[in-house]
């Protein structure tokens, strides 16, 4: 589990709170032994984009942490009602102050470790103006041969733009379903072809 255990019952506020399987269920959940109650934590999604213009990918250095100073997309958590591509949209503006546009879903990652999924966007930036945000400390356009492979900030980023580059080759740009462990190679990507989507 990756979370921490409720001190009180958010219902009834006792303080009797127990990890076990409740009835009719096959997870270990935190349960209130007082009024029964039933906590269920789900994955965080994080949203984000591969932003394109011509042969360079727009890339930032992280001006937070984890990974400090390291590079990577544009990404962050999916805030409450918005879609993923909204959320894409949101965090390439607020972390590279970019805009994009032709959002196509290249790939997504499960991280079960830490109960993340990655949902990344291939996408067009729709013109040049863009600067660091708040947790960026820099921005900046890459081609393929300037790509900082040994600064970037997250598995998730290397393989997401491993798969580009190579798709990139032959023009044809599928989905891929893939997860990471730590610690372990990763599973093989699943892959699936895009429709309708430009490439």
């Amino acid at each position: 589990m990756n979370h921490l255990v409720p001190k009180f019952c958010s219902q009834c506020g006792s303080a009797k709170i127990t990890q076990r399987i409740p009835a009719g269920d096959d997870h270990i959940r935190d349960v209130c032994d007082d009024c029964g109650h039933i906590y269920y934590f789900n994955p965080k999604v994080v949203v984000g984009a591969l932003p394109i213009w011509q042969d360079r990918i727009l890339l930032c250095k992280r001006a937070i942490e984890p990974r400090y100073g390291k590079w990577t997309l544009p990404a962050g958590f999916m805030e409450e009602n918005e879609s993923l591509e909204e959320g894409a949209m949101r965090e390439t503006r607020e972390e590279a102050g970019a805009r994009i546009h032709q959002l196509a879903l290249y790939t997504s990652i499960s991280l079960p470790d830490i109960s993340q999924v990655y949902m990344l966007f291939r996408a067009e930036l729709s013109d040049l103006n863009y600067s660091a945000g708040t947790e960026s400390l820099e921005v900046q356009l890459f081609t393929e041969a300037e790509i900082p492979w040994d600064e970037l900030a997250f598995r998730t980023i290397s393989a997401t733009l491993k798969h580009y580059f190579e798709d990139r080759k032959h023009g044809v740009f599928p989905t891929y379903t893939m997860t990471l462990k730590h610690n372990r190679s990763p599973a093989p990507p699943v892959t699936t072809t895009q429709i309708n989507h430009d490439t």
